[in-house]
C-alpha cells in the first residue's frame, strides 16, 4: 500500500475557561500558507494511487447513472403572465438552457445559456434568475468559483444584449432562495448584498441605467446573528425582507410600487418568537410559535401588523406541525406536517371554509411545492416522489381534486419500481423515544445479516430529510445494498419537538439516535458492522463524525462530506462565515456551559486512539460554509492516531464550494467516486 501523506504539526495552544488544548493542525486555515496546498495535494496524489484499482467500477457507475437520466429533456413548463418558463438540457452540456414560450404557442426564446456561461470556467452556478413583470429584462446572478459570491447581470430580452452595469457581492442562496425581486414598474430590482462574513446583511435598490454604487440602502441588518432574506408577494404588491435567525424573526414591508420608499417593520423581533407572513387582499396571514410549539395560524389588517392585532385563525396543534403557507386569490394552502410526513391542506382564502386535504397515492412518500407564481391559478403544482416512485411533477387542480402528472422522470436504461420495496422502521434510542427509518431495497432481500447498507442521516436546523426517489441509488441496490435514511432528531421529521431535542444542550440525541438506528439494522438481520456505511454531508458530517468518534466499532465504512467537524474552533471565532448566526443551533462557546456540551461530542476533539472505520472525506477549496480546513485537520488528527490499517482518504475539489461540482456530469462523477469507495470496502 502506498505511505500516506503525514500533516506536518505546528502545535498551537488554545486556552477556553482555564482548559488548554494542543491543535498540532490549525495552522491549515492560513490558505496563504504554501505548506496548505502542499498537504491538500499530497492528500489528492495519496487518494489517485489508493483508489486507482476502482477506476473501472467508477466508469461503471457514471456510466450507469448517466444512462438513467434522459440527456436531452426539459422540465414542466410553468406558466407566470403570458408565458410557458422551462430549462431544457442538450445531450453531452454539463448546464440546462432557460427558455420561454409565449402562451400557447409561440417560439421557443432563449433567456439564458448556462453553458456559454461557463465556458472556460471550472465551476458556475446561476445564483439568482428573475424576469421583470413587463418580461422584457432578465436579472440574474452568478457564483464563479462555489464562494457564493454572486454578480449581478442584466440582459435585455428584446436584443439579447447585456446592460451596462454589473453588481458585485451579491447573495445568490445555494439552495435557490432568489436573490432579485423587480420592482412593479419593472425599472429597477432589489437585492441583497453580503458583509465581511458574507452574510447577506444589505438590501438595496438598483434603478436601470444608473451606477450600482449609487444604489439606494433600503435596509440594514446590524445584529450579526440575524440574516436577510428578500422575497416578493404572491400578489405583488409587496416586497418583504426577513430578518431571521434561527429563534426569532422579523419581517419588513414596503410597497412593490414604490421600491424608493421605507420598509416598514412587520412586527418587532422578540426573543425566541417565530414568524412567517402571507399577503392576501387586505389581510395577511401568519403562521407563529408564539405559545404554539408546532405553530398556529394567525391574520391581521395589512393596515395594523404589529401582533397585538394579531386573531388566531387555526390554533396549535399538538400532532400537527405547520410548515408553510402560499396564497392564491381564491384559496390557500397550508403545508402540515404529521406523524413524520407532510400534508397539503386547502381551503378558501379564509383558512377556515372548505377545507379538504390532497390524497397521495403511496403511504410513505414527499413532495415539494414549486414556485407557484401566479396568484390567480386555480393549480398548485407539487413534484412528488418517494423511496420507489421516480419524481413526478403534479398538478393539482383546486375546483376539481384533479390530480394531473405533467411530467415524470423517465429512466431511459430501464426501471421496474416493483422489483424494490421500502418500509419504515424505528429504532429505540436511550431514553426511550421511537426514532424512524425509511428504508429501500430490491425484493427478495435475506435479512441474514449479510446485506452492504448505507445508512444516511443529517438531523440539524429543523430539516427534514424526507423519503424521496434519486435514480443514483439504484447502483447501489442493484448490487445489493440496503438504503436507509435514519429520521434523527434535529430534523422535523416528527414535529418541532423533534427539532428542539437535537439542538443546542440536547445535540447528543441527535448522535445517539443515529447510532441506535445503526445498531437495530444490525438486531433486524439487515445487515452487520462488518457491511453497515453511514454518510452524512455538512452538519451531516458532523452527524457521521460524531458517531465514528463515539462508536468506531460499529461501522465498515463512513464518507464524510464536506464536514463540520472543528466544531470549537469555527464556533469560536466570529470572523468565520455563519459563525454568529449559528449560536442558536450550538450555542456560543463563550458560555462555559455549552463549551463544555460542544466539546463532549465535537468530532475533532474527540478522535483518540482507536481503530476506525475506513473513511472518505470530501471538501472544497471555495466552501464558505465548512471550510476547507476543518476536512483537512480531521483527516490529519484521524491518520496520526488511528491504530489499524483501515484507510482515511481526503478528496478535494479545488474549483467548487459547498455545494460540490456544478455541472450535471462533474456532479455524477462525484457520487460514482464515492459509491466507489462504499462498494469497495463493503465487498
Amino acid at each position: 500500500m502506498p505511505s500516506f501523506p503525514l500533516a506536518p504539526k505546528h502545535p498551537k495552544e488554545i486556552t477556553q475557561h482555564g482548559q488548554t488544548r494542543i491543535d498540532n493542525y490549525f495552522w491549515m486555515r492560513y490558505r496563504e500558507d504554501p505548506e496548505v496546498l502542499t498537504y491538500l495535494h499530497a492528500e489528492s496524489d495519496y487518494l489517485d494511487e489508493i483508489m486507482q484499482h476502482t477506476q473501472p467500477l467508477q466508469e461503471t457507475l457514471f456510466v450507469e447513472m448517466k444512462a438513467r437520466i434522459k440527456e436531452d429533456d426539459a422540465s414542466a413548463p410553468e406558466k407566470n403572465g403570458d408565458y410557458d418558463y422551462y430549462t431544457r438540457n442538450e445531450a453531452g452540456k454539463q448546464y440546462p438552457l432557460y427558455c420561454r414560450k409565449n402562451v400557447p404557442d409561440g417560439p421557443e426564446e432563449l433567456l439564458l445559456d448556462q453553458n456559454a456561461l461557463a465556458e472556460g470556467k471550472t465551476f458556475c452556478r446561476i445564483g439568482s434568475f428573475s424576469v421583470s413583470p413587463d418580461a422584457s429584462k432578465l436579472a440574474y446572478s452568478i457564483d464563479p468559483d462555489g464562494s457564493e459570491k454572486c454578480e449581478i447581470f442584466v440582459k435585455n430580452l428584446s436584443t439579447g444584449q447585456l446592460l451596462a452595469e454589473k453588481i458585485t457581492n451579491t447573495f445568490g442562496d445555494v439552495y435557490g432562495h432568489s436573490g432579485i425581486e423587480w420592482s412593479n414598474d419593472s425599472q429597477g430590482f432589489l437585492y441583497a448584498s453580503l458583509d465581511a462574513s458574507q452574510r447577506p446583511y444589505r438590501i438595496h435598490h438598483h434603478l436601470l441605467g444608473s451606477d450600482p454604487a449609487s444604489d439606494r440602502l433600503l435596509y440594514e441588518e446590524r445584529d450579526e446573528t440575524f440574516s436577510l432574506w428578500l422575497a416578493k408577494s404572491r400578489s405583488s404588491a409587496y416586497f418583504m425582507v426577513w430578518a431571521r435567525s434561527f429563534t426569532s424573526d422579523e419581517w419588513h414591508i414596503l410597497s412593490a410600487d414604490q421600491p424608493q420608499g421605507d420598509f416598514q417593520v412587520f412586527d418587532t423581533r422578540r426573543p425566541n418568537i417565530e414568524y412567517n407572513i402571507e399577503h392576501h387582499s387586505d389581510i395577511f396571514f401568519i403562521s407563529t410559535n408564539e405559545n404554539a410549539q408546532n405553530f398556529k395560524l394567525m391574520k391581521t389588517p395589512a393596515s395594523t401588523t404589529s401582533h397585538e392585532n394579531w386573531v388566531e385563525v387555526i390554533p396549535h396543534r399538538q400532532d400537527v406541525t405547520i410548515e408553510g403557507l402560499d396564497a392564491f386569490s381564491s384559496h390557500l394552502v397550508i403545508a402540515e406536517r404529521q406523524g413524520g410526513f407532510r400534508q397539503l391542506r386547502i381551503s378558501a382564502p379564509d383558512a377556515v371554509s372548505n377545507i379538504r386535504y390532497i390524497s397521495f397515492p403511496e403511504p410513505v412518500y414527499s413532495f415539494y411545492a414549486h414556485k407557484n407564481p401566479e396568484f390567480d391559478s386555480d393549480t398548485y403544482r407539487i413534484t412528488y416522489s418517494s423511496l420507489v416512485t421516480p419524481n413526478s411533477v403534479i398538478d393539482y387542480h383546486i375546483p376539481t381534486g384533479q390530480w394531473q402528472v405533467k411530467k415524470q422522470d423517465e429512466i431511459p436504461s430501464g426501471y421496474d419500481p416493483s422489483q424494490f420495496t421500502s418500509e419504515r422502521v424505528y429504532a429505540t434510542a436511550p431514553d426511550g423515544v421511537q426514532v424512524p427509518m425509511s428504508i429501500v431495497y430490491k425484493k427478495g432481500l435475506a435479512l441474514n445479516g449479510e446485506n452492504p447498507t448505507l445508512l444516511y442521516g443529517y438531523g440539524s436546523y429543523g430539516a427534514s430529510i424526507d423519503p424521496t426517489f434519486n435514480a443514483n441509488r439504484l447502483s447501489l441496490m442493484e448490487r445489493g445494498f440496503v438504503y436507509v435514511i435514519g429520521h434523527i432528531r434535529g430534523g422535523s421529521e416528527m414535529g418541532r419537538n423533534w427539532y428542539d431535542n437535537g439542538k443546542m444542550l440536547h445535540k447528543r440525541n441527535t448522535f445517539t439516535d443515529f447510532i441506535a438506528c445503526a445498531e437495530t439494522l444490525i438486531e433486524k438481520g439487515y445487515t452487520s458492522s462488518a457491511k453497515l456505511a453511514i454518510m452524512g454531508r455538512s452538519a451531516g458530517g458532523l452527524l457521521v463524525g460524531a458517531c465514528l468518534a463515539m462508536r468506531p466499532d460499529l461501522f465498515q465504512a463512513v464518507v464524510a462530506s464536506v464536514p463540520f467537524v472543528d466544531v470549537i474552533n469555527t464556533m469560536s471565532d466570529p470572523t468565520i462565515p455563519l459563525t454568529t448566526m449559528e449560536y442558536d443551533q450550538w450555542g456560543n462557546p463563550e458560555n462555559k456551559e455549552y463549551f463544555d456540551y460542544m466539546y463532549s461530542y465535537s468530532p475533532y476533539d474527540n478522535i483518540r486512539p482507536a481503530a476506525y472505520p475506513h473513511i472518505l472525506i470530501t471538501t472544497g477549496l471555495n466552501d464558505p460554509r465548512v471550510a476547507y480546513w476543518e476536512p483537512a485537520k480531521f483527516t490529519a488528527k484521524l491518520r496520526e492516531l488511528k491504530t489499524n490499517d483501515n484507510l482515511v482518504l481526503l478528496k478535494t475539489n479545488y474549483d467548487a464550494g459547498h455545494a460540490g461540482a456544478s455541472g450535471r456530469y462533474d456532479y455524477l462523477k462525484e457520487v460514482a467516486f464515492e459509491y466507489a469507495f462504499l462498494i469497495d470496502r463493503l465487498a
